[in-house]
C-alpha cells in the first residue's frame, strides 16, 4: 500500500512539473509575443516620424534660373484651398533671385469670393513690385467662377482645348423644408431680436424682402467680380450678353471670347514663354497629418461633378 502511495505521489510531482513547464513555455512565448509586437510598433512609429521630418524639411532646388510655380487646386476657402496659402507661395516665388517667371497653376471649380479677391489683390500688388517678372495662369481641367476671378489678374491664362474656363457669377444656395414640415406636422418655433435675424431661415416661408436684399447682395458681388474680369482682362475681353451670365466655356472658345491667351501647359510656358524651361515649385505643403487626414476623404468626393461646385459660395 505504501508503494502505491509513493508510485501515486511520483506520477503526480512529474504531471505538476510537466504542466508548470508548459505555462512556464506558454508565458514566455506570450512574453515574446508582446515584445515582437512592441518592437513592431515602435519601428512603424519611427518610419511615420522619418516621414514627418522629410516632409518638413524637403528644400527646394532654387539653384540658377528657372520658372517658379505655385498650384491652386480645389475649392477656394479659409479651410481648404486659402487666400494666405496661395499668397505665401506666390510671395516666396517672386522674392526668389532665380525666377524668371511666375505660373499660377489653376484647376478649381471656384469658391469665396472673399479668398479669391485677395489672391486677385495680391496678385496685381506682386506685379507692381516685381514689374521684371511675368505671371501667367495655367488652367488644367477647370478654371470657373472664383477660380476664374483669380485667373484674370495674370498677365496671361493658358488653356487646353478642353478645360473648362468662365462661369462668372454668384449663388447662394440653400433648401426649403416648409412642405416637409407641413405634411409631418412639424410647428417652426424661431424667436429672433431682430426682424431679420432668422434670415433665409431654411425652415420657414421665404420672405420677399429679404430674398429682394440678398439679391440686392449678390448682385453687388457679381458687379465686383465683373469689374475684376474687365481690369485684368482688358481690350483683351470680348463681351457678349451671356459673357457675366455664369455660363462656362471650353478652353478653345475662351480663347475666342477673349477670356484666355491660347493654349499650353505649365512645361509649354515655362519653355517656350518665359524660356526657362526647369520649373520650381514653390506651392506650401501640408503637414503630414493634414494630409493623411484629406486622404481619408477623397473617396467621399470622387463621384462629385465639378460643374455642379461652380458658383461662388455665399454662406
Amino acid at each position: 500500500m505504501a508503494e502505491s502511495n509513493k508510485s501515486g505521489n511520483w506520477e503526480r510531482d512529474i504531471l505538476e512539473k510537466v504542466a508548470l513547464a508548459a505555462i512556464k513555455e506558454q508565458r514566455a512565448a506570450r512574453h515574446w509575443r508582446i515584445f515582437f509586437r512592441l518592437l513592431g510598433f515602435v519601428f512603424l512609429f519611427l518610419v511615420v516620424i522619418a516621414v514627418i521630418k522629410r516632409s518638413g524639411s524637403d528644400s527646394i532646388d532654387v539653384n540658377g534660373d528657372h520658372t517658379s510655380m505655385v498650384e491652386l487646386k480645389g475649392t477656394i476657402a479659409s479651410n481648404a484651398v486659402s487666400a494666405d496659402q496661395i499668397i505665401k507661395g506666390l510671395q516666396a516665388a517672386f522674392k526668389d533671385k532665380g525666377t524668371k517667371g511666375v505660373i499660377l497653376r489653376i484647376n478649381s471649380p471656384g469658391g469665396s469670393p472673399v479668398q479669391a479677391g485677395q489672391i486677385y489683390d495680391e496678385m496685381k500688388r506682386l506685379r507692381s513690385v516685381y514689374p521684371h517678372i511675368p505671371l501667367y495662369v495655367v488652367v488644367d481641367d477647370i478654371c470657373a467662377s472664383g477660380g476664374y476671378y483669380v485667373a484674370s489678374a495674370a498677365d496671361k491664362i493658358f488653356v487646353d482645348k478642353a478645360s473648362l474656363v468662365g462661369s462668372i457669377g454668384v449663388l447662394m444656395d440653400g433648401f426649403g423644408f416648409t412642405g416637409t414640415m407641413d405634411k409631418l406636422g412639424v410647428e417652426r418655433r424661431l424667436l429672433t431680436a431682430g426682424a431679420n435675424k432668422g434670415f433665409l431661415d431654411p425652415f420657414s416661408p421665404l420672405n420677399p424682402q429679404q430674398v429682394a436684399y440678398a439679391r440686392q447682395m449678390l448682385d453687388e458681388i457679381h458687379q465686383q467680380f465683373i469689374a475684376a474680369v474687365r481690369k485684368g482682362r482688358g481690350s483683351r475681353l470680348k463681351e457678349t450678353p451671356d459673357m457675366f451670365s455664369g455660363l462656362v466655356w471650353t478652353g478653345a472658345q475662351s480663347i475666342q471670347l477673349g477670356l484666355a491667351d491660347g493654349l499650353g501647359s505649365a512645361d509649354y510656358v515655362a519653355r517656350n514663354v518665359i524660356h526657362a524651361k526647369k520649373i520650381v515649385n514653390f506651392t506650401p505643403q501640408e503637414g503630414f497629418a493634414n494630409r493623411f487626414a484629406k486622404q481619408l476623404g477623397v473617396a467621399l468626393g470622387k463621384n462629385i461633378n465639378p460643374l455642379a461646385l461652380m458658383g461662388m459660395a455665399i454662406h
